[in-house]
């Protein structure tokens, strides 16, 4: 690494390869350092359990992958990635072999709501309206939102500021809504009662209806290989298996770029902030954490509700009562006695993910910080509770808890898989109050991580913001789509 550079991005995650993949298209000269030795950060696949099987080693379903302007804007099919569409975005089972389901159509949904089809209708039907320019606006929260988006963003806020239980009383008389919002705010990993778990369960929905929720065919790491494809193609550098210390052992530069969270800049770099700048960094806050299990099967799972069997994603964890109980024992504390959990089933509808006649599955839980509680039988209840049958169909498991999560990926801290809480204070402040979060105040130095807007997810918006602002201290022009 002692070649001359005009940029250099720390960690190959989707946010530090996006950041470096704008700024060569710039035309500056850009060098990407990862201590893995595969690049992908949250988009990486591998065989965990037997041969054959491809598992996703943390994010599995991407609805912000197509709906993202940072990555629909480059030419990643052209290096391999192709979106898996199942048949149905998300399946929410509940007692008695009934399912509510997301459908791509807000109509098709809402005639599986029953009595609550036209106040469906009603929540959705303007959001969707609203289209990609108010998904970009959402993305990208701290620019002027174009004024065609402005009253969907203005209906956005009302249903959203609210915590998902007020969203779903205030409308619904069945369960089933209830239940399927309640299951897409909990993506939040916060307390149902918690304000915007709304907009959490909202926007979910709407990128349900407007993209749908793919899977990657051939695992989510072909997300990160067709965008180091881009990057080589814009002639950019990426060195593998090289762990950063400290900011000394980097290149000079005229700008460095971090897809690391607050922690970690101050292990590397603390000494060139000011004091009061690493106050604000050290009272970052990391939230709850995943507990993860793959399995590999030797059949589909058997759900009672058939209708599971067309979503990519299945919602495990009964009515929004059960599902608000769940998250209110994490908020707490304690690990959840009946998890809530996210099971993704991506080998049903792409065939490359498992061996001939075999089957995979991917799921995980909401458990403290730093958790050393097994939850594997707790979660097998509960999908076993839905898919009688499921115990049966296993024939080999892949665990990982909060500390091996945080040993995959160093920017999950105790097992943090959104990069820091995700409550509305600091959705606002992430992961500091500033008009430009990704700007520190050290020349030259930017944070590209989902510690800054607009979050978790992989979208690359995080470094796609980090690259427009130094692009614009360079008095570069930005690059070209």
């Amino acid at each position: 690494m002692s070649a001359e550079y005009d940029a250099v991005v720390v960690g190959a995650g989707p946010n530090g390869l996006v950041g470096a993949v704008t700024l060569a298209g710039a035309g500056l000269k850009v060098l990407v350092v990862e201590a893995a030795t595969v690049a992908g950060g949250e988009s990486r696949s591998e065989a965990l359990t037997r041969p054959g099987h491809v598992h996703d080693v943390c994010s599995a379903i991407h609805p912000l992958g197509v709906a993202s302007p940072a990555l629909r804007a480059l030419p990643l099919a052209d290096h391999g990635l192709e979106w898996v569409h199942p048949g149905a975005p998300l399946a929410h089972p509940l007692d008695g072999s009934r399912a509510a389901v997301l459908e791509r159509s807000v109509d098709t949904t809402a005639l599986g709501l029953g009595d609550d089809g036209a106040a469906y209708l009603r929540l959705m039907n303007p959001l969707v309206a609203a289209g990609q320019g108010f998904v970009d606006a959402v993305l990208s929260p701290l620019s002027v939102p174009p004024r065609r988006a402005l009253p969907a963003l203005a209906r956005f806020g009302m249903g959203g500021l609210p915590p998902v239980t007020r969203l779903t009383n205030n409308r619904f008389v069945g369960d089933q809504a209830p239940a399927l919002l309640a299951g897409l705010a909990a993506h939040s990993m916060l307390s149902l009662r918690a304000p915007a778990t709304g907009g959490f369960g909202l926007f979910l929905g709407l990128l349900g209806h407007l993209v749908g929720w793919p899977v990657a065919r051939g695992g989510s790491q072909s997300i990160a290989d067709a965008l180091v494809g881009v990057l080589a193609d814009r002639g950019g550098e990426l060195v593998l298996g090289e762990r950063v210390t400290s900011l000394a052992d980097l290149p000079p530069a005229a700008t460095t770029m971090l897809d690391l969270t607050p922690r970690q800049l101050l292990d590397l770099g603390g000494d060139r902030l000011p004091p009061r700048y690493r106050r604000q960094l050290g009272r970052y806050r990391y939230g709850a954490a995943a507990w993860k299990v793959d399995w590999a099967l030797d059949g589909p799972i058997p759900w009672a509700a058939a209708a599971c069997a067309r979503a990519g994603t299945v919602h495990v964890g009964g009515t929004l009562d059960e599902v608000a109980r769940s998250e209110a024992e994490l908020a707490k504390g304690r690990p959840p006695t009946r998890p809530f959990v996210l099971l993704a089933q991506q080998s049903r509808f792409d065939p490359t993910r498992a061996p001939a006649g075999e089957q995979n599955a991917w799921a995980y839980c909401h458990v403290p910080n730093g958790s050393t509680f097994d939850m594997t039988e707790r979660i097998e209840a509960q999908v076993e509770r839905f898919a009688p049958g499921f115990r049966d169909r296993i024939i080999d498991r892949h665990v990982m808890g909060p500390a091996a999560i945080e040993a995959h990926d160093a920017n999950y801290v105790g097992g943090d898989i959104c990069g820091g809480r995700t409550d509305l204070r600091q959705v606002i402040a992430r992961p500091v109050l500033s008009r430009s979060p990704w700007r520190t105040p050290a020349a030259g130095l930017y944070l590209c991580s989902s510690a800054t807007p607009p979050g978790p997810g992989v979208h690359g918006m995080g470094g796609w913001h980090a690259a427009h602002a130094a692009l614009a201290d360079l008095g570069l022009p930005l690059a070209p789509d």
